[in-house]
């Protein structure tokens, strides 16, 4: 379970975020500058809260009043960034293999097949489309066996027909592989459609709306 009490001062208010989530995917919902990827980077360790705590099971990753601030590298957290943050000079294949731990090849070809990229490994990040990038960032992130997935707005920046296939692929990911999902996004509708919880930020504060999504796992 993540659990996560922190407070952060940024320049047009202070963020107040305090939310548990164990193998559900919550979703961070709120308009651009509400401060919902930085809830993402306080839990991955990029920044740092002024105040709180953030733990992952049994591990501290952030604990002010013991002056605890777990390293980014010991965190075990999958990031996708909303701009996807692929290696240029590396092929699909390269830049899902930087860092990888000891997955199964059986394992990871089955995630490449999931979500359609297995046809892709010798191709350049230039080379792609915008769902091909997405789906290599999403396999480069679960490649390394993290306990959480971060999503930063993954999914905004492609047509509808393709980010409802996308959204369908994160949904069977998410019923396999049964881990924490952080998902931002100023979608409602998207909003909906994955999380099973919802917080919405209002004031600077996230407060719970609503939880089960709204619609079941896809076959």
């Amino acid at each position: 379970m993540l659990h996560v009490n922190i407070v952060k001062t940024l320049p047009e208010f202070t963020l107040n975020a305090q939310f548990s989530v164990h193998d559900e995917i919550l979703v961070l919902f709120g308009p651009s500058g509400s401060g919902k990827t930085t809830i993402l980077n306080c839990v991955a360790g990029l920044i740092h809260p002024d105040s709180g705590s953030i733990h992952l099971s049994d591990q501290v990753f952030y604990d002010h009043a013991h002056n605890i601030k777990l390293p980014t590298k010991n965190r075990n957290i999958g990031y996708v960034f909303q701009d996807y943050a692929l290696f240029p000079h590396m092929t699909v294949e390269q830049n899902i293999r930087y860092g990888l731990k000891q997955m199964p090849p059986a394992v990871l070809q089955e995630l490449l097949q999931t979500v359609g990229i297995d046809q892709l490994l010798s191709k350049y990040p230039h080379q792609l489309s915008g769902g091909q990038k997405q789906r290599v960032a999403l396999v480069r992130a679960l490649a390394t066996e993290p306990q959480i997935l971060l999503l930063d707005e993954p999914l905004s920046a492609l047509d509808a027909d393709t980010r409802r296939q996308c959204q369908d692929e994160l949904l069977r990911i998410h019923e396999k592989w049964r881990i924490p999902i952080l998902l931002v996004t100023h979608d409602r509708e998207e909003a909906e459609r994955l999380g099973d919880i919802m917080l919405t930020n209002k004031d600077g504060c996230f407060f719970h709306e609503t939880k089960n999504r709204a619609c079941s796992y896809p076959s």
